[in-house]
């Protein structure tokens, strides 16, 4: 027996309400939520998955590319997979589920947000973190093109929050094109994410890195489209909310980062979600605030919120030393099983 810690979460659904013990367990020698965070990242994943890549052209005359889990025997489930802030097909979550997935035979897909495929996307504008519409149009066609598969959807991170918004705004409707959701580490108020992001050792940690990648897009950008900004203050962008002031916000219809926080963010959608959803947060998520997560009274009844003590910020690594990550994707198969 490798030495773990028990978590407890607080699992509510539909007619429930007690506290129950969690069946993630948290290895001793992992301890923290900066450490599960990171070494999750790190964590090599499976170096056999294949995958096939399709582009879709967008409504708006841009593109987005799918990549495709690779196999021939598959099942009439449909798993797909709108991923993280910068995340892509090669995130270690994503390799994890789609592992998952072709272990029991199932369809899978990554849908990339626009721009993290590999390839710069081509209208000036990217993806933001409540972009509903740009869930709507790719569930809704998914749905479309495989009618007698059951289509269930996962967003993680960033991705969480766009279709815990889509889930919400649908409210019934939502029940026509998917039959389960899985949020995992969403942070369902932006002003409270960005501000634990842009602070501390989380600054130092995540934001520093994640605005690299994001500030050289929006550089090539400026270029192609001759965009009026000011390149040195975009270079000189050291947290999320100078970032968001200088482009996402103006580009994307928002008056400045705290419009674009407010409007995108999922926590007001929560209690008109109508699709059975599950919640996956950790409590020592450096992302996000544990006395932040959506209580019972804040969502509907067909959501059921799972609050491990420990895990990260979609870490949930397991098991004895070096470890693995397991835990998620089968927990989640569970739930759309």
């Amino acid at each position: 027996m490798d030495s773990t810690m028990e978590s407890r979460f607080v699992f509510t659904g539909r007619g429930q309400g007690e506290t129950s013990l969690t069946t993630y367990r948290a290895p001793s020698w992992l301890p923290g939520g900066h450490l599960q965070t990171i070494y999750a990242y790190f964590l090599p994943g499976p170096s056999f998955l294949r995958f096939r890549r399709e582009r879709w052209e967008s409504p708006d005359g841009d593109f987005i590319d799918l990549d495709w889990l690779d196999q021939t025997s598959v099942g009439s489930e449909l798993v797909v997979l709108f991923h993280g802030l910068e995340g892509c097909s090669r995130s270690h979550y994503a390799m994890s589920l789609m592992n998952e997935l072709q272990r029991n035979g199932w369809l899978g897909v990554v849908a990339h947000s626009r721009g993290c495929s590999g390839e710069i996307n081509r209208l000036s504008r990217g993806y933001h973190a409540g972009d509903s519409a740009e869930i709507d149009w790719i569930l809704r066609r998914l749905k479309k093109e495989n009618p007698k598969s059951r289509l269930y959807v996962v967003g993680i991170s960033m991705g969480g929050n766009d279709l815990l918004k889509w889930l919400g705004e649908e409210g019934g409707r939502a029940l026509d094109v998917v039959d389960r959701a899985v949020a995992v580490s969403a942070p369902v108020d932006l002003q409270i994410a960005a501000k634990q992001l842009d602070c501390g050792l989380s600054k130092r940690l995540y934001t520093r890195d994640f605005l690299r990648t994001m500030r050289k897009k929006v550089l090539q950008k400026m270029v192609a489209h001759g965009l009026p900004l000011d390149a040195k203050a975009v270079r000189a962008a050291a947290t999320f909310r100078e970032f968001d002031n200088l482009y996402t916000a103006p580009i994307h219809g928002f008056r400045d980062a705290e419009d674009y926080w407010m409007r995108s963010s999922s926590r007001s959608w929560l209690p008109h979600i109508k699709v059975p959803t599950l919640l996956i947060n950790a409590r020592n998520d450096p992302f996000f605030v544990s006395e932040a997560l959506p209580t019972r009274e804040e969502v509907s009844e067909a959501v059921s919120l799972e609050y491990p003590e420990s895990g990260g910020h979609v870490g949930f690594v397991s098991g004895r030393f070096p470890g693995h990550l397991a835990w998620l994707p089968t927990r989640i198969l569970k739930f759309f099983s």
